[in-house]
């Protein structure tokens, strides 16, 4: 059975659909990078009164990411554990390990990465995941069924906080407001001498969601056919849960769904439209249940896209340390090729002139060719770890 997701293990069996999942929402992930070094829009694409149909789902589609990532994450944790015969404190060490080594990637290379500076910090997947891990290992005291009931009271009732915002405990910058942030609500600090400090992903539902994986890990020890109708099974139960939250148009979300004055295909979006910072109950029963869904058939997917898919799938850590550097040296470029000099004019880095026009065409573009770029790459470390199994630190990526 596989146990990676970013930051997760090599073991000695795989199953494939975690893999070609993997490599699904890794895909998508770097077309959302690529739509946001390719193409500023003056407005969120997500933006229901300006955005196209095809930059919204555009947007859209990657949404499944990082829910996706952290389920399966913890699904890893329990999968390592029965694979490996680890007990109790043994998970806990690989855990705490892998959490802490995740974190300070995200505080090191990627938010370097992201800006080629020194100048700022993104708190961002890389820290939900890493900091999530930290939290299972302590949820590992408890029974299974304990993590189980905590990671659902958690993703069904961290909606309710949403009445309490950092600045109702005090100034931005106060450990309290922080504190409370770094829970559950997006913040964002830009200093007077520049620097810029941001929490994209607050914890709290994170937490949530990788304890439900962890829960969901004995489902893959089942039989085939066992496993797949329990993928099913949960994957439209969470769908209903959307459905009907959707319906009620209120608890679930701060953002409800109104009819759009642009047409009923805008209202139709408007229900797709969930909130990602902290990720909402719709958001997630909405990401999760068709990535359930769609677990439950990958095992027999076959072909040679499901060969490529699954290659980037088996190195998701691999991915996605190299995907960032390698799509923002590709704006940079494209920015010069197309306007010189005057494209480094602007006050900050990521300025363009005037004469720029936005389009999901180069968007698509850089998506294919990094891509091309990053596959052959990803099948050589992929074939390096499974030659070199007795390394431990290939773990680590």
């Amino acid at each position: 059975m596989t146990t990676t997701g970013p930051g997760a293990p090599e073991t000695k069996a795989r199953l494939p659909a975690l893999d070609a999942l993997r490599g699904i929402v890794v895909v998508l992930m770097a077309l959302d990078h690529c739509r946001d070094y390719f193409s500023a829009y003056p407005y969120p694409p997500t933006d229901l009164d300006q955005a196209s149909v095809a930059l919204f789902l555009t947007r859209w589609i990657t949404h499944f990411c990082a829910p996706v990532f952290v389920l399966l994450a913890g699904t890893s944790a329990w999968l390592h554990a029965a694979n490996g015969g680890l007990d109790r404190r043994a998970l806990q060490r690989f855990l705490v390990s892998r959490g802490l080594w995740i974190v300070f990637l995200e505080l090191t290379w990627n938010s370097v990465m992201w800006r080629f500076d020194l100048h700022g910090i993104q708190l961002q997947v890389l820290w939900a995941l890493g900091m999530s891990m930290l939290f299972l290992a302590l949820l590992l005291w408890l029974p299974r069924a304990a993590i189980i009931a905590i990671g659902a009271a958690i993703v069904i009732g961290h909606h309710g906080l949403d009445g309490l915002h950092a600045s109702d405990f005090g100034a931005e910058d106060s450990p309290a407001a922080l504190g409370y942030s770094l829970l559950h609500e997006f913040h964002f600090i830009r200093s007077a001498n520049g620097f810029e400090f941001g929490i994209i992903y607050p914890l709290l539902p994170w937490i949530g969601v990788m304890a439900l994986g962890y829960g969901l890990g004995p489902v893959f020890a089942q039989p085939a056919a066992v496993r797949d109708r329990r993928l099913l099974q949960l994957g439209l139960a969470a769908l209903l849960l959307f459905a009907l939250l959707r319906l009620a148009n209120g608890y679930g979300d701060p953002q409800h769904w109104a009819v759009n004055a642009r047409g009923a295909v805008f209202t139709a979006l408007g229900w797709l439209n969930a909130s990602k910072y902290p990720p909402s109950l719709i958001y997630l029963t909405m990401t999760l249940g068709p990535a359930l869904l769609l677990l439950s058939r990958l095992d027999h997917w076959r072909g040679r896209l499901a060969t490529i898919v699954t290659t980037f799938g088996r190195v998701p850590m691999f991915f996605y340390l190299l995907h960032v550097p390698l799509i923002h040296l590709g704006s940079l470029a494209a920015r010069y090729i197309l306007f010189g000099p005057a494209a480094f004019s602007g006050e900050r880095p990521d300025d363009l002139p005037a004469s720029y026009e936005p389009s999901l065409l180069p968007v698509y573009g850089a998506w294919f060719i990094v891509l091309v770029l990053l596959y052959p790459l990803c099948r050589w470390f992929g074939d390096y770890k499974r030659r070199h199994r007795d390394q431990t630190w290939l773990s680590y990526l």
